[in-house]
């Protein structure tokens, strides 16, 4: 396939995935089933980011048009990648790179996150058979010419060490942050609600710490939460907070809740399942510079930032951890 046949095949799978035909529908609900994590709400959520934001005709045009190199013929290497499972189909975007790069890709998918990456490789398969043998799903990743892995901070631990003197992409956690002035409007802290709270806050760019002004009123905040009261009838969900809730009242932590999400004053950047942690500023110029050097933030939202609601709107060219990986890919 040329870069132009890579990119139809794209747009034909977008195409598919923004249908609804019983065959995927029935994908949706095995990956449901395999993970109760993954809602309805939430992988149909996830698939249509990817439509809108990867498989758009214009945006990949856009994007291949950025990487002259990605049109001319190179040996393939083995590249292999493994791939997270915190929310659905997080290793699209290293996939995707891969395909359009030509090499041979070997994926260790997640068990929390293995029906839906399995059934997009069967369809283009099927659809395109000669390009079948491009992409494998492996057990264990060995023999590979170069590696992208994705994982906790103690698992990169392993990943750098069985992979150091291969060419390599090690991702470790993190997590992402909002800076709040007080004066965002009701919709501005609705569209903050879906940055904290989409695939339960379980993704790298989910909001997991708000930095507001002294005397901030976290009463319009705590209201436009109240948009995804339904996850505290998740027994997943809810057990995390009745859990979190119980560990401040022994504590006697203060807290805010709305009933279905918690608030609290903590330094860390990360914050448990439905706690949401915030911490106050008086210099916004100096926390902005603060910020731009915190190792662990992969999106900040604000005004002046990624604009509230987009944090889980990634472009093609929004990659993980600021690492080029198509260019990664093309200079193997």
């Amino acid at each position: 396939m040329n870069i132009a046949e890579k990119e139809a095949a794209l747009v034909r799978l977008g195409q598919y995935l923004a249908g609804n035909s019983p065959e995927l529908e029935a994908v949706k609900e095995r990956a449901y089933l395999a993970n109760g994590w993954f809602t309805p709400a939430f992988i149909n959520q996830s698939i249509r980011n990817i439509c809108q934001y990867y498989l758009d005709p214009e945006a990949l045009q856009r994007w291949l048009g950025q990487y002259p190199a990605a049109a001319l013929e190179r040996e393939p290497q083995k590249v292999g990648i493994v791939v997270a499972g915190n929310i659905p189909l997080v290793g699209f975007h290293d996939w995707l790179c891969g395909f359009v790069s030509g090499h041979h890709v070997k994926m260790k998918l997640s068990s929390k996150d293995e029906v839906l990456m399995r059934h997009i490789l069967e369809k283009m398969a099927e659809w395109y058979p000669e390009q079948a043998q491009q992409t494998e799903i492996m057990d264990m990743l060995k023999n590979c010419d170069a590696y992208i892995a994705t994982g906790s901070n103690n698992s990169a631990r392993y990943f750098n060490y069985y992979f150091s003197k291969y060419p390599h992409i090690i991702r470790h956690n993190r997590t992402s942050a909002a800076i709040l002035t007080g004066r965002e409007s009701a919709a501005e802290l609705e569209a903050l609600a879906d940055d904290i709270m989409l695939y339960f806050g379980l993704g790298c760019r989910n909001v997991t710490k708000v930095m507001v002004p002294e005397a901030y009123d976290f009463e319009p905040l705590l209201n436009a939460l109240r948009k995804y009261d339904y996850l505290a009838d998740h027994h997943k969900y809810k057990n995390n907070y009745d859990y979190n809730l119980a560990l401040f009242l022994l504590n006697s932590s203060h807290y805010l809740t709305n009933g279905s999400i918690l608030l609290h004053e903590a330094a860390s950047l990360f914050s448990p399942l439905s706690v949401l942690h915030y911490g106050y500023y008086k210099d916004i110029q100096q926390l902005k510079a603060d910020m731009a050097t915190e190792p662990d933030l992969q999106c900040l939202v604000g005004q002046q930032f990624t604009p509230f609601g987009q944090a889980q709107q990634p472009s093609l060219s929004d990659y993980a951890d600021g690492v080029d990986t198509l260019a990664f890919l093309l200079e193997l």
